[in-house]
């Protein structure tokens, strides 16, 4: 009996962690609604025109108009045309390659393993990922297609209505982003961080004037919590932002998902604080008022400075980390960097379109991610061919779509995309067409009733990455079970076939990417983290030449890896949560701590490149000889101090090098004149290598103090 009333409460709270899960996750956010109408109202508008011309590949148009809504114009026409690129350059591969190996069954077997190879490559180890990933997906659909017993000019024909069918889709959702950005006046980044500055500000209040915390405030915060800021990162990265302006939104990112963090542990105690108390925790909701007023208006910063005496300890412990977080994200207003300061690079416009990803001739990491993605895909193929069926081809797509250079990373997305195509062909496919598609005869009702399937995928699909990928599968497997042909569908083997391709490729990748070179994300991560640690302090040496635009190049370079790695670091995290084995444990707690230190290092990397303005002579922060020279020796001691931070992680260090004053012999250098040299719209110089030095040995001492000392 116990057996049974232990299993019963285990599965009672599944249930109930489940619940809580998918109300989080499907809860409206700011600006979700004009997203999901914008991407049902593209895909609808392309399926409508695909069944009117019977149009074939509708089903990959109608796919691909709801994922190129973005949050800016700019960004949808990049995106749009990076597909368009991207399949054409596909199309004109696959047309040549095919017909070049269409008569010698050894040849085609040959061209259809390299062409694997290099979609694979392509997506590991070229720049423009938009674009090389839709040429990749081309290769990927078509290759079943030149399969088939058909004429080579009707192959041809095929693969060309793919490009053009996609195509449609493009312009189709351009022009309803274009539409809508005509009726959008709001900024969907800033309202998503206001939205989660609210709550936390509201609790502080109530703090300050003892009163009982309201429910709702209680409920808003947990949920702000446990969904992260994944979204916002997502929001950001497809903003259309300037670089210098996504660096800094995206140290605020951080920082306020920290600030929601604490705010929600600071529920658990009491919410009565002595009253010689109040009045800071008042200060600190002050302090959030005013980062709420800079980004709805534009308000320069007046940021209270917090109370530093008394102890709040036994009231609220965690105060003293919402302060540092508020002071942290004082910092990153304070030292925004002027949007011209890379301008005299005569190169630097262009560093966008580079196309190999930097390393990638000397990186064999990206030729084993192609050996096991053709592996995976290759073994998928030489199946359904050998059991002459050709229905679960849908097998190489899947390879493809959830081919990840982590073990947790690739689990999340395959588990979503077999329960997509549960959901979206059994569930919803199969229940269509036996109780709703036979009394539909027009486009009309079929158009309402992919309406209302495509608005729980949008609406699934702007989830955060925990769950956006079962949007999208959903929405995958319902058009292809009714979009593939323009006629009712009496046969339910559709849907049949792909589960069963979907299975088979899982069980290929099992086999490629678990077993072969495998990378759990735990150590991927720390392994990111370690290399973001040493490139900020590459930064802090910098400039390393004496050419100014060479200087400037060079600095920007590294500027924009470190903020990939950051975003690498984060996306790892996210994949950890999903690898099981004997130090899921120890993963999962570093996996914390470094979401932790990282808004702590964005806004040290933000004022570095302020302090880059000094080392760099820029007009207006020129600087005498002598300073310069003490600057170069405080900067190289704080990069020396950072790489013993990256040892310490990698367990090389001993405890003797962290951490230690690298600031006071510059500041006992420094002439008097120097200490009101101003920085623009900032504080001063001293003040700013102050604060620099403040995070650097700050985030030193945590780690030092919070990850076991190394052997030797």
């Amino acid at each position: 009996m116990s057996t049974i009333a232990q299993s019963l409460s285990d599965s009672t709270r599944t249930s109930s962690w489940l619940w809580d899960f998918l109300k989080e996750e499907l809860a409206p956010y700011p600006g979700r609604v004009s997203l999901v109408a914008r991407m049902v109202t593209a895909s609808t508008l392309v399926v409508i025109i695909g069944m009117t011309f019977r149009i074939p590949y509708t089903a990959f148009a109608a796919l691909f108009a709801l994922v190129l809504s973005r949050e800016s114009i700019e960004a949808t026409a990049n995106a749009a045309r990076d597909l368009v690129i991207g399949v054409v350059l596909g199309a004109v591969y696959v047309i040549i390659g095919a017909s070049f190996a269409l008569g010698d069954p050894m040849l085609r077997f040959l061209w259809v393993g390299g062409s694997l190879f290099l979609a694979f490559y392509t997506l590991s180890a070229l720049g423009n990922y938009a674009a090389v990933a839709r040429f990749a997906y081309l290769i990927v659909i078509t290759i079943p297609l030149w399969d088939s017993h058909d004429s080579a000019g009707s192959k041809i024909e095929s693969t060309l209505w793919a490009v053009g069918a996609i195509t449609i889709g493009s312009v189709v959702t351009f022009v309803m982003e274009l539409v809508f950005a005509s009726l959008r006046r709001n900024d969907d980044l800033s309202e998503a961080i206001m939205e989660r500055l609210i709550p936390v500000e509201e609790l502080l209040k109530h703090y300050a004037e003892g009163s009982e915390i309201p429910a709702a405030t209680r409920s808003q915060l947990t949920r702000l919590a446990t969904v992260g800021t994944s979204r916002l990162r997502s929001i950001l990265q497809r903003s259309g932002f300037a670089a210098w302006h996504q660096q800094h939104m995206g140290a605020l990112v951080g920082l306020v998902g920290r600030l929601v963090d604490i705010a929600a542990n600071l529920l658990q105690f009491t919410s009565c604080v002595p009253g010689n108390d109040r009045n800071r925790v008042r200060k600190d909701a002050q302090n959030i008022a005013e980062i709420r007023a800079i980004l709805s208006n534009g308000a320069s910063p007046r940021v209270v400075e917090p109370a530093v005496d008394g102890d709040v300890a036994a009231s609220l412990p965690l105060l003293g980390e919402l302060e540092k977080t508020l002071s942290l994200i004082h910092n990153v207003f304070t030292s925004a960097e002027s949007p011209d300061l890379y301008t005299t690079s005569p190169s630097s416009d262009h560093r966008r379109a580079t196309t190999l990803v930097r390393g990638t001739l000397s990186d064999p990491e990206h030729i084993k991610f192609a050996l096991r993605g053709c592996l995976a895909a290759g073994l998928c193929y030489v199946t359904y061919n050998a059991l002459f069926w050709p229905g679960i081809a849908t097998a190489m797509t899947t390879c493809y779509l959830t081919a990840l250079t982590t073990i947790g990373a690739s689990h999340q997305k395959q588990f979503l995309r077999f329960a997509g195509a549960l959901i979206g062909g059994f569930v919803i496919g199969i229940g269509a067409q036996v109780f709703i598609l036979p009394g539909i005869d027009s486009i009309g009702g079929f158009a309402v009733l992919f309406t209302a399937v495509a608005g729980l995928s949008a609406w699934i699909a702007t989830s955060s990455p925990r769950l956006s990928y079962l949007g999208l599968q959903i929405a995958a497997a319902f058009c292809l079970m009714n979009l593939e042909e323009f006629k009712f569908q009496a046969s339910l083997a559709v849907a049949r076939d792909r589960v069963v391709g979907i299975l088979l490729a899982l069980f290929m990748m099992w086999l490629a990417f678990d077993w072969l070179w495998s990378a759990p994300a735990g150590i991927e991560m720390k392994r990111a983290f370690v290399s973001a640690i040493r490139s900020l302090a590459q930064l802090a040496r910098e400039p390393v030449s004496s050419e100014r635009p060479i200087a400037i190049e060079r600095s920007y370079t590294l500027r924009e890896t470190i903020d990939a790695q950051f975003d690498k670091v984060r996306s790892l995290a996210d994949g950890v949560l999903f690898e099981f084995g004997r130090s899921r444990q120890q993963d999962l707690a570093l996996r914390e701590r470094i979401r932790e230190w990282q808004p702590q290092l964005r806004t040290l990397f933000l004022m570095r490149i302020a302090s880059l303005k000094y080392r760099l002579q820029l007009p207006g922060f020129e600087l005498p000889e002598q300073v310069l020279i003490s600057l170069h020796e405080y900067d190289s001691r704080s990069a020396a101090l950072l790489d013993d931070v990256a040892d310490w992680i990698e367990g090389t260090a001993r405890p003797g090098q962290i951490p230690r004053d690298s600031l006071k012999e510059m500041e006992q250098s420094l002439p008097s004149h120097a200490v009101g040299q101003p920085l623009a719209h900032g504080p001063s110089f001293v003040t700013l290598l102050r604060r620099i030095d403040s995070i650097t040995n700050s985030v030193a001492e945590e780690i030092a103090r919070n990850l076991p000392a190394p052997r030797g």
